[in-house]
């Protein structure tokens, strides 16, 4: 189903509740995600409304979009992202690129762990190691080519820094709860507390057909209103 023929009601938990995207400029390093915030969703936004936040975005704004003509590729990189397994959506760390990135995210010797540990995996048929062994920050990476906005085309985005923070200050700072969430794995998902039912559980099920889309919407902000 494409965006564009998205339903924006789910049941969850036997409630309907209405996911809201919101439209915003194209976001650079010079925007604080809190203010994206307070001027694109605050003003559509009810009492009860929860809000998620797309973590590339994010990202982004903390500048850690890298364009891949600064990025200096290591023997390691090009070796092991030969080996990487495709993802679903996208390239995933298989481009040396964003192998590279990933290596400087957690390091050389969790990097070369995780890659033993998939080798080991793999010969018994199971998947996901690698990932699951690198962590959060490796799995974030996103490869050139996986954003179609300008002029992130031909960037690798690392995940944002100290989402957990960012979750609590954009939350204070508009008084609803707040996700922060990699929209391709939603069990990578930062939650936020404050009320209103938003925990893992509940964003795992709200977001899971991805009202956000994966284009060029430009939507990296979704409310989540529990219907009346």
């Amino acid at each position: 189903m494409s965006h564009k023929e998205f339903n924006p009601i789910i049941k969850v938990h036997g409630v309907d509740f209405i996911r809201i995207p919101v439209k915003t400029h194209i976001l650079s390093p010079e925007d604080d995600m809190l203010d994206v915030v307070q001027q694109y969703a605050v003003p559509q936004m009810q009492p009860g409304d929860m809000l998620c936040i797309s973590e590339s975005p994010l990202a982004i704004t903390q500048g850690r979009a890298i364009p891949v003509d600064q990025i200096r590729v290591s023997f390691l990189a090009k070796l092991l992202s030969r080996f990487v397994a495709k993802v679903p959506y996208g390239i995933g760390l298989g481009a040396p690129t964003s192998m590279q990135c990933a290596i400087e995210e957690t390091g050389v010797l969790r990097i070369l762990f995780a890659a033993f540990i998939s080798a080991l995996g793999k010969l018994i048929g199971r998947k996901g190691d690698f990932y699951r062994i690198a962590g959060m920050q490796a799995a974030l990476v996103d490869a050139a080519t996986t954003s179609p906005v300008p002029p992130y085309t031909e960037t690798v985005i690392k995940g944002p820094k100290n989402p957990g923070f960012e979750a609590q200050r954009i939350a204070e700072g508009i008084g609803h709860p707040v996700a922060i969430m990699d929209i391709n794995d939603i069990g990578g998902s930062w939650m936020i507390g404050g009320g209103g039912g938003m925990n893992k559980a509940f964003i795992e099920a709200a977001m899971k057909d991805n009202p956000q889309g994966q284009g060029d919407e430009l939507t990296p902000l979704c409310i989540v209103r529990r219907k009346a």
